[in-house]
């Protein structure tokens, strides 16, 4: 007899897992009212964890790593180019964000990952595009972006053979399915009641290059103005920029603080960037856990979770499917214990 799959969420996780599911002989259907419409679709692509590494967080750092690793595989199986970027610059404008460039430098590269730390003649080199009063530079040449509105699509062909529904699943128990993947992001909280998921809300801009603008740069840039973190990540035709971050609740307006605020910034790292076309503003629900890793493991006989990857959600995708899939073959995947959603124990003594 057939294995039953219900997979609830369409967004870069959901799909991923329900597709992997798929091709391990499931029988799998899918519930979403707009499959792809969420964070998936407003997310700027960045597979920096190394970057965003920092002292005493190995777990991320690790796992991070980890996804990293196989996201060439993963993008190969898709059969499509979704990579828009290779390797990340992050800069500093000030010298306390120098400083802590330094620190994460040190930190990675006890974990044994490339870093290197750059001067102003060398940014200006590989980014003349950049401001000329940027003091420091951290380069991390592993670590790339990748068009996440190209990568929906693809998972969306690659899950052919997978049942869409679209419908907002509110009772688990309703589902007719031997086993439940819960991959609904900001919603899960809503689907399993006292889950620590919780919406943060991230605007983003997506810039057109016109003919008279300056290069977009070939690596994703990021950095801090005024302690707000700010990135630029290549697409084809230009540039997403974000992102704000505010604990709103389910608000997906775009504010028009949150535009001015990305704009300014951005401009302190790339002052030609106001030569460029505002095309698209944007914002999403970021799925976000306390302590900043997903929750990726089994919470009942018939249901797992994966949720709570925060600003991750794209980079962690691979590892995710990895682990979902061995999940369901009744196994575990090592390399993502960290995520077991065990660790919050007073939420599961409460499942």
């Amino acid at each position: 007899m057939s294995k039953t799959l219900a997979v609830v969420g369409g967004g870069v996780i959901g799909l991923a897992a329900a597709g992997r599911a798929a091709r391990d002989g499931w029988s799998v259907t899918l519930y979403d009212p707009n499959v792809g419409s969420g964070a998936s679709w407003v997310a700027g692509g960045m597979l920096a964890p190394l970057s965003e590494g920092w002292p005493g967080e190995h777990e991320l750092l690790a796992l991070g790593a980890q996804s990293l690793h196989r996201w060439p595989e993963f993008a190969r199986s898709l059969g499509i180019d979704v990579f828009s970027a290779s390797g990340s610059l992050t800069v500093a404008l000030d010298a306390a964000d120098a400083a802590d460039l330094r620190t994460i430098a040190e930190f990675v590269g006890q974990q044994g990952h490339e870093l290197e730390i750059l001067d102003r003649a060398r940014i200006r080199e590989l980014e003349p595009s950049l401001a000329q009063n940027i003091r420091l530079g951290l380069l991390a040449p592993t670590e790339s972006a990748v068009d996440n509105r190209a990568l929906v699509n693809g998972l969306r062909a690659a899950a052919s053979s997978v049942r869409f529904v679209a419908e907002a699943v509110t009772d688990l128990a309703g589902l007719d399915a031997d086993q439940i993947v819960v991959a609904a992001g900001a919603q899960t909280a809503s689907l399993l009641p006292g889950v620590p998921v919780r919406a943060v809300k991230g605007e983003i801009l997506r810039l057109r290059r016109r003919p008279s603008a300056a290069p977009t740069p070939t690596r994703t840039i990021r950095g801090s103005v005024h302690g707000r973190p700010i990135y630029l990540v290549p697409r084809g035709d230009g540039l997403v920029v974000g992102a704000t971050q505010y604990e709103s609740g389910q608000d997906t307006q775009v504010t028009v603080a949150g535009v001015r605020d990305l704009i300014a910034d951005a401009e302190r790292i790339m002052p030609s960037i106001g030569e460029y076309e505002l095309h698209e503003t944007a914002a999403g629900l970021r799925p976000t856990s306390p302590d900043g890793l997903p929750l990726i493991g089994r919470i009942s006989d018939r249901v797992i979770v994966a949720s709570g990857h925060g600003r991750n959600g794209i980079l962690l995708t691979p590892i995710t499917t990895d682990a979902v899939s061995a999940l369901l073959a009744g196994d575990t995947l090592p390399e993502a214990k960290a995520a077991d959603p065990a660790r919050f124990s007073d939420w599961q003594g409460k499942q």
